[in-house]
């Protein structure tokens, strides 16, 4: 069994971790960490994981988890930089569900967080943990930059296009819906259901901290600068990422379906619908699937791709834990099979 530790284990991406873990046939959760509710049963927290999990929430130190196989951080931005190289020298691997080690820039990286980054000499191990696009460097890696929930469902929707030369790189838009579990599970009056029901908003449109990650990650398949136009806005649902992108065609449209089918037909999270159909964030909800349709409006010469995920499970958990089970060899979709909630 891997034993696997957990810090940050009471937000959000920490309790989807759980939920995902506790059924996981190779995995033994041995160590979740919390600040505030160290001494508290997990399962006193969560009593949805009761019989499942009889772990004690426990301060994040490093002795112990460095007993661990692998150690998962599911922590704010700054705090995984703090104990992976630590961690790394008494070999556990880490997989970073933050923004620590996602942009290889140091410099671009503290424009965009604010901070000085403790360890940027770690930043160059760290491996893009994107399966559909790095599976072979996934599975040598021991240090994993888990994506944004933002940057997996844009990057999974232009990436046949621009590997194909498909689409006028000087213009993509990206416009993309959040549910309010994005902003995370501390208070913020913005984040209240009351805030946010009965209403529709874009924010960040002067740049969202996810753009430069997303800008690196199309660049790389590109091979050149891509002009991106990203706006996200926060919709009035839980959960669920929805990406309407746009892009001029370059290249014959009559083969963009087929090219979509055949870039993602043997992978097992990223389902291409048939032409026509319009992905809706329910069909993905509680699963660890990208579900993608294109489409090209009035015959006209603007691609638009859909594309959705739930952003705790694609756009964070499940992707993470997706890229363990390439690290540890295990079969890929181990632990990640349910099937989407409906309604």
């Amino acid at each position: 069994m891997i034993r696997v530790g957990i810090v940050g284990g009471t937000g959000y991406t920490g309790v989807e971790l759980l939920r995902l873990l506790v059924l996981h046939p190779d995995v033994d959760v041995s160590v979740v960490t919390s600040r505030s509710d160290a001494g508290e049963r997990v399962d006193g927290l969560y009593p949805s994981l009761r019989g499942l999990c009889d772990v004690v929430f426990s301060l994040p130190e490093l002795d112990a988890l460095a007993e661990c196989d692998v150690v998962f951080f599911a922590t704010p931005n700054g705090t995984a930089m703090l104990m992976a190289e630590q961690l790394l020298a008494r070999n556990v691997k880490v997989i970073d569900l933050s923004a620590d080690f996602r942009i290889q820039d140091v410099k671009e990286w503290s424009k965009w967080y604010g901070m000085e980054h403790a360890c940027p000499d770690v930043i160059g191990l760290a491996v893009y943990g994107l399966p559909e696009a790095n599976r072979e460097a996934i599975k040598q890696a021991n240090l994993i930059a888990c994506p944004g929930c933002y940057p997996t469902a844009v990057q999974l929707g232009f990436f046949p296009l621009i590997e194909n030369n498909l689409i006028d790189l000087s213009h993509l838009i990206a416009d993309v819906k959040s549910g309010v579990s994005g902003a995370g599970r501390s208070a913020q009056v913005s984040a209240l259901m009351s805030e946010t029901g009965e209403s529709f908003k874009a924010y960040a449109v002067n740049g969202h901290r996810h753009l430069p990650e997303i800008t690196q990650g199309l660049m790389l398949v590109a091979k050149q600068q891509v002009g991106l136009t990203f706006v996200p806005h926060l919709t009035p649902m839980i959960r669920g990422i929805h990406a309407t992108l746009y892009g001029r065609i370059t290249g014959d449209a009559n083969m963009v379906q087929a090219l979509f089918e055949q870039r993602y037909r043997d992978e097992l999270f990223v389902d291409v619908l048939p032409q026509g159909l319009h992905p809706d964030t329910r069909n993905v909800r509680g699963s660890n699937k990208c579900q993608i349709a294109v489409h090209q409006p009035q015959g006209s010469d603007t691609l638009v791709v859909l594309s959705v995920i739930d952003n705790l499970v694609k756009g964070a958990a499940g992707q993470a834990v997706q890229n363990m089970n390439l690290m540890e060899g295990l079969d890929e979709k181990a632990g990640l099979e349910a099937v989407a909630l409906y309604p």
